[in-house]
């Protein structure tokens, strides 16, 4: 959290450095009080997902505005695997980066080198929001906390993936490699089937691969159940959807009013 002259430090990644599991919850909506309120019920991090929503860079400087605001990490979830578009969502201020469908070791260096200064990364530098517009630090001091603080999230989410991730963990600059099991149900032919052998047996093959590497494991969890049982296995970084709550909030209300 920012609080005036205060640099960033990222708690979440500290968190997972210590071999703690950090809890966090997607938000797809450009609606910063929302954010807020959201941050207030005791998350680790939030996502603000540019994938499977509307958000723009715009959109997810003021939802880290807010975020921040309550002592939660801001992260936000790009697109696609594009050094502009990762360099603007950074620009905004987050404090780290999901990067959806990448599904060779050549694109998760590229990943890492879209979100990292130099000398390991290309990512253009100026003295934006990120930067707290260089008024408490050099810009070459920005550059090197920059490095060193933000969190770099790899998906794994196709069979292409699965089949390479002992390649994955050997690269410098990825911290979480997160599991997304709807979208790797689909690579495997099964859509929507998140418990078909052909998936258990992928997510059981990464799960042993990234669990001791040095690596956290995450993956989006729906339920308490599910994310006690991954984190039983070893996941350290579960991230479910705030749709899910108020879906589950809202019907419970209703059911039980109309019964």
């Amino acid at each position: 959290m920012r609080k005036g002259t205060e640099l960033l430090h990222n708690t979440t990644k500290a968190k997972l450095a210590a071999g703690e599991t950090v809890l966090g919850c997607f938000v797809r909506y450009a609606e910063p009080s929302l954010a807020e309120y959201i941050a207030l019920q005791g998350w680790d991090f939030i996502i603000f997902d540019g994938e499977h929503g509307t958000l723009q860079p715009r959109d997810i400087e003021d939802l880290t505005r807010a975020t921040e605001l309550r002592g939660v990490t801001p992260i936000a979830r790009v697109t696609t695997n594009q050094p502009s578009l990762i360099l603007r969502t950074l620009d905004a201020g987050v404090h780290g980066i999901h990067v959806p469908w990448v599904n060779t070791p050549e694109e998760v260096e590229a990943a890492v080198r879209s979100v990292k200064y130099g000398p390991r990364g290309i990512r253009g530098l100026a003295g934006v929001r990120a930067a707290d517009w260089t008024m408490f630090e050099s810009i070459g001091d920005y550059t090197q906390r920059a490095n060193r603080e933000t969190l770099l999230v790899i998906h794994i989410e196709t069979a292409e993936a699965v089949e390479t991730v002992e390649q994955y963990v050997e690269i410098d600059g990825v911290d979480v490699l997160f599991m997304g099991p709807t979208d790797l149900s689909h690579s495997l032919g099964v859509p929507g089937q998140i418990h078909h052998s052909a998936v258990v047996e992928a997510m059981d093959r990464v799960t042993k691969v990234v669990v001791g590497s040095g690596k956290s494991l995450g993956l989006y969890v729906g339920n308490v159940e599910t994310a006690l049982e991954w984190k039983a296995k070893g996941a350290t970084y579960l991230a479910t959807g705030s749709d899910n709550f108020l879906r589950q909030g809202m019907r419970s209300y209703l059911d039980k009013i109309r019964s």
